[in-house]
């Protein structure tokens, strides 16, 4: 089983979200359960800049050898960031999804709902194997 980092909110569609406690916008990626689960990613489609999503919205895909995903926005609000380094290399998905392989960035509306903390994650993810 992959590891959990402690510090980060989760989502049951396996998204993660940094930042909640350093301000209003956040740092969303793909967890590395879901990066397993997918097996080799070959391409990342993220959503625009100035883009208004809402929580729950498919806003972009992830596509390995084996499946295509979609990626949910686990917050509402305005996307101020995306990473282009990992539209350009997604395999970064795998080799460093809490790292490097960040999806995007939003700037909250709102306070996020639903979110799991790390040890619901963790128990959530053990019962899918």
């Amino acid at each position: 089983m992959s590891n959990i980092p402690d510090e980060l909110s989760y989502t049951k569609e396996h998204e993660w979200i940094a930042g909640l406690d350093d301000g209003r916008t956040v740092t969303v990626g793909i967890t590395a359960f879901a990066a397993e689960a997918l097996g080799d990613v070959v391409f990342v489609q993220l959503p625009e800049v100035g883009a208004t999503v809402a929580s729950g919205d498919s806003v972009g895909e992830v596509e390995s050898t084996k499946s295509v995903s979609e990626i949910y926005a686990p917050v509402g609000g305005e996307i101020t960031e995306v990473n282009q380094t990992v539209v350009d290399d997604p395999s970064l998905c795998n080799s460093d999804p809490y790292g490097e392989g960040w999806m995007f960035r939003v700037r909250l509306e709102g306070d996020p709902e639903d979110l799991l903390s790390a040890e619901e994650y963790t128990a959530l993810t053990s019962g899918e194997s």
